[in-house]
């Protein structure tokens, strides 16, 4: 028992994520985005790990969603900063996947993240949207928008650059 409170526990449960991947290197990104949004094929374990998913993909463009939860805070009491930047990275990443042919992969090479407002429980879901910016052979980049669901605030917004990788 710690010395503040009771002592909470959480537990997640995922997929193989090699069975996952070597499924996508038969399918256009944007055919792989939507077999995960559709449950055709599983969440990486990340997703079930931070309990984001895609709700929405379309070419150049990915949406995650989260409820913020306690387990998320850090020790001044509000959301952990790297939630949101993780939720940014997904989205602007799978915005850049959605453009690529099958068998063809990325990685982020770098990101910016501007923090706006603090997230709490009492902040509702929130929707992570990531829009392709420039889509070339070697290099793509994207932006990012965090937002309450229920009202638009913007809680956070990030540009990230891509490898792509052939």
């Amino acid at each position: 028992m710690s010395a503040v409170g009771q002592l909470r526990m959480r537990s997640f449960d995922w997929e193989d994520p090699a069975a996952t991947a070597a499924a996508g290197t038969e399918l256009s990104g944007i055919e792989f985005m939507r077999a995960i949004v559709d449950g055709s094929l599983p969440p990486p374990p990340i997703a079930r790990l931070m309990g984001f998913s895609i709700v929405e993909v379309d070419l150049g463009m990915a949406v995650f969603a989260v409820e913020p939860a306690e387990w998320m805070y850090n020790p001044i009491g509000s959301v952990h900063g790297g939630i949101a930047a993780t939720l940014l990275d997904s989205c602007m990443g799978c915005a850049v996947h959605s453009t690529l042919w099958a068998g063809v992969g990325y990685t982020t090479t770098d990101m910016q993240v501007r923090y706006i407002r603090a997230m709490s429980t009492d902040t509702g879901r929130v929707l992570a949207e990531g829009r392709v910016v420039h889509g070339g052979r070697r290099t793509a980049t994207a932006e990012g928008r965090l937002l309450t669901e229920d009202g638009g605030t913007l809680l956070a917004h990030a540009t990230t650059g891509c490898v792509i990788l052939r």
